[in-house]
């Protein structure tokens, strides 16, 4: 090897940021002798040793965190120049990572990657779908180029920028809205619900949602899938609270009937970038279309 492999350093990184081998191996989808093996041949080539290992894992060495700080910049130059190339080109191509929860994978997505590929049929769109946490990680850790996720989130290095304002909606089986005469509270909590599973934003936003009227919501059932959710629902084993987009087609409310709550429950989905993230034609285009979804 005659040049500095920009994959090795990218996996360099993320050895250091996760702490173990293992974990890279698992991000990456490979096996911890090919990360070893990655890293074995970046430190051959710079003829230095640049993770040593310790109790809890591993830590770059002093050439290490040497090479993390040159490694930005080397990032950095290599989109500033892929950018700079693009421009002489009126075509959008390309690779762009992005990452969202199932919900708006599922029925808000399907609609934008169809313009995407009718306007710039060159640009390939990889997605990958997660909670919020997930996702930011993903984000930081630059293996995602930018994600659409539930607010709050946090972090000095991302850019965040809010550009969707969603309600969630209370549905039940058509046969069963006559048993739910008023939608607050204190009156559904009275009700069998089917729930988000713990830990998910959406589950905290509607748990937050009772809180404000001093109840603990206790569900009967929990799931990470919108569309087991809704099944369940249509036969009849209880209410839930989902997001609007998931009922807005005709077909996705077929045997549901949907009622705003009272009062209106919303949430913000924003778009989180790193903050050094260069903004390619691609990436450009697709916050475009989703501060227009």
């Amino acid at each position: 090897m005659t040049t500095l492999n920009l994959g090795q350093l990218a996996t360099f990184r993320l050895v250091v940021q996760r702490g173990s081998f293992s974990a890279t191996a698992d991000v990456l989808g490979l096996s911890q002798p090919a990360v070893s093996l990655q890293i074995r041949q970046l430190e051959q080539f710079l003829q230095a040793r640049l993770i040593e290992r310790t109790g809890r894992g591993v830590k770059a060495t002093a050439a290490g965190l040497a090479l993390l700080a040159h490694g930005e910049r080397i990032e950095q130059a290599v989109d500033e120049t892929i950018r700079a190339v693009a421009a002489f080109s009126h075509e959008v191509s390309g690779t762009i990572a992005i990452g969202m929860g199932a919900t708006a994978c599922i029925h808000l997505l399907p609609p934008l990657l169809q313009q995407l590929r009718q306007d710039h049929p060159l640009l390939r769109v990889g997605v990958t779908t997660g909670n919020t946490l997930e996702i930011v990680r993903a984000i930081e850790e630059n293996r995602l180029d930018l994600g659409l996720v539930t607010l709050p989130v946090a972090g000095s290095a991302l850019a965040i920028a809010p550009v969707l304002d969603e309600e969630f909606v209370f549905i039940a089986a058509a046969d069963q809205q006559e048993l739910f005469a008023t939608l607050t509270a204190p009156e559904l909590q009275a009700h069998p619900l089917i729930a988000f599973e713990t830990g998910s934003s959406t589950r905290a936003v509607i748990d937050a949602w009772f809180q404000a009227s001093g109840l603990e919501v206790q569900p009967i059932m929990q799931s990470g899938s919108i569309e087991a959710i809704k099944r369940m629902v249509r036969v009849g084993l209880g209410y839930s609270i989902i997001p609007r987009m998931a009922v807005e087609c005709a077909e996705d409310r077929q045997g549901l009937c949907v009622r705003s709550l009272t009062p209106v429950l919303e949430r913000q989905l924003a778009i989180v970038m790193r903050q050094d993230k260069v903004l390619s034609k691609g990436i450009s285009e697709i916050i475009r279309l989703l501060q227009t979804a």
